[in-house]
């Protein structure tokens, strides 16, 4: 920084300071404010929604990786117990059907996902520094104004025996508030037309989370039912007239019968 910019920045906080002590008055724009603040909003979802749909997509990944390594602890289960039984043949239309997947999401699906969604909220979110540069920016000629402003009205007040003070007090005033007001001006006119902008912006982003999550569903479903062809058709019945958890509780009673298992 700068002996120039380092000055500057001193006497913006003593304004500062004296702004909050009340003797110098504070410039109050509402208009500004109640565009800063829907602004902020629109940045700070824009952030969490770059930050979930990483998060989803992510999960996604791992929740395919984790199938695979299911189907395979269940093929090799199946296919040492009895490799011509059903449940062998269906722990291994299982796995096929999981690596279907895996290779359905990587080639079809996480291109596409990163192109249509990750990338354009990146976009989005990548203009936020940007345009937070012009709101500071605005925020430290405000404060300059205002310097200006008090100074100013002091020279009026009580006229110094100096007579070039005045002129150049009010010169330095016209100056701070023109650059003030144009860029204050500037950003009345543009944060709502960035706001108004999200709709047909994330639109296709939208639009391509939906038939994309609807693609994955669907390939899980079509290819999966497939799998159920190896189970009888009764087996949802008896799940829901409780006989599945009869079954699993007597091969837990005969697990703890076993010595090894705590048993007599």
């Amino acid at each position: 920084m700068s002996w120039a910019g380092f000055k500057k920045s001193v006497n913006r906080a003593g304004t500062t300071l004296l702004q909050k002590t009340g003797q110098i008055e504070r410039t109050v724009d509402r208009q500004y404010e109640d565009e800063e603040a829907k602004y902020r909003v629109f940045e700070k979802e824009c952030q969490a929604l770059q930050k979930d749909s990483k998060a989803y997509w992510d999960a996604m990944r791992s929740m395919t990786a984790a199938q695979g390594r299911i189907a395979d602890t269940l093929e090799t289960f199946y296919s040492a117990a009895d490799r011509n039984s059903e449940g062998a043949m269906a722990g291994h239309a299982y796995k096929r059907s999981v690596d279907d997947l895996d290779t359905t999401f990587n080639r079809e699906l996480d291109g596409p996902y990163r192109t249509t969604i990750l990338e354009p909220i990146g976009k989005m979110c990548a203009y936020f520094p940007v345009v937070n540069e012009h709101i500071t920016k605005r925020n430290k000629k405000m404060l300059d104004y205002d310097s200006a402003r008090s100074k100013l009205r002091k020279i009026i007040d009580k006229p110094s025996e100096d007579p070039t003070k005045l002129p150049r007090a009010q010169q330095e005033h016209d100056e701070n508030k023109e650059t003030f007001d144009l860029l204050n001006e500037q950003l009345i006119n543009e944060l709502p037309q960035l706001l108004d902008l999200r709709v047909p912006y994330f639109d296709p982003s939208f639009e391509a989370m939906i038939r994309m999550q609807a693609k994955f569903a669907e390939e899980g479903y079509e290819k999966l039912s497939g799998v159920q062809r190896y189970f009888a058709d009764n087996v949802r019945d008896d799940y829901a007239a409780g006989q599945l958890d009869a079954q699993v509780e007597s091969v837990l009673q005969e697990m703890r019968e076993l010595s090894i298992c705590g048993g007599n």
